[in-house]
């Protein structure tokens, strides 16, 4: 059976123990403050950014990994004596991940290296990483896994709110009368992922009635197709996250399991502290 080794980056939300227990290679994702830079998933964590955030009261830069970063993850791959790498990137349409993997196979002319963009962020991105690295062990090939993968792409379904618009105001992507007004509103808006990138679904009046609606819209899903895994994802609010957990259980036949996850702050520092949210894989 040929060993194929599969390759990720830290905005696949998947926490190093798990990666490390599967043998998943992975790509950092950097933070910059300044001139101090942290590596995702390993110096830095949401709690770590949000600290220095809130203390400098400005966002920091975040800078993909290059492709000589992806030569070396490569590298390491055919050391431990790969045939086959399967790298799947977090969405070309969030950031320039994708390009840095395509750019660093050039450097392994004849090797069997496969790079997915999975049009996707957070868990929906790890739930493919997962069902790629499910089918490696099973002994599938390059094109079975890359099915696989694809096939899990399209039963993806990913929700989030934003509980204020704070840190989208310190990133310049609303100016402070709009962050003003929502805060005084209490608006609190709805994001999703579409064509692999984040878009605002709705807005709500109060968090309570955007968890409602969140709940619905996982809900109407539900109704259609079976739920096969469901993961929490969050940014510094472990308690809002088990709510939601609670919430989706009382109103929606769930999976056995669901994990509460970290965003990672490749990804948070786009969204913000206190996010909570939902990302979902139907039967399909």
């Amino acid at each position: 059976m040929k060993k194929t080794v599969i390759i990720t980056d830290t905005d696949a939300s998947l926490p190093s123990a798990r990666l490390n227990e599967l043998g998943i290679l992975c790509a950092s994702i950097g933070i910059n403050f300044g001139n101090d830079t942290y590596i995702a998933g390993e110096s830095i964590n949401d709690v770590q950014c949000f600290q220095i955030i809130d203390e400098k009261q400005q966002l920091p830069t975040t800078s993909a990994p290059n492709p000589q970063a992806y030569i070396e993850l490569y590298s390491e791959a055919f050391r431990q004596g790969a045939e086959t790498i399967i790298c799947i990137t977090v969405s070309s349409k969030m950031s320039s991940t994708y390009d840095s993997a395509e750019k660093a196979r050039e450097s392994f002319p004849g090797k069997d290296i496969h790079v997915i963009d999975s049009l996707n962020l957070t868990m929906g991105q790890g739930f493919m990483v997962l069902a790629a690295s499910e089918a490696a062990a099973r002994g599938a090939d390059a094109e079975e896994i890359k099915a696989i993968v694809k096939r899990t792409g399209e039963n993806l379904h990913t929700f989030a709110i934003l509980p204020t618009l704070k840190y989208l105001y310190l990133g310049g992507r609303v100016n402070r009368l709009e962050a003003s007004l929502a805060e005084t509103f209490e608006i609190k808006p709805t994001l999703s992922v579409k064509d692999g990138k984040l878009a605002i679904l709705e807005k709500n009046r109060t968090l309570k009635r955007a968890v409602k609606q969140m709940i619905n819209h996982v809900n109407k899903i539900a109704q259609k197709k079976a739920i096969e895994k469901m993961v929490v994802i969050h940014v510094t609010d472990p308690s809002g996250a088990a709510n939601l957990i609670e919430s989706l259980r009382a109103n929606i036949s769930c999976p056995e399991t669901i994990e509460a996850v970290e965003l990672s702050p490749g990804l948070s520092v786009h969204t913000g502290a206190g996010l909570i949210g939902v990302v979902l894989q139907t039967e399909g």
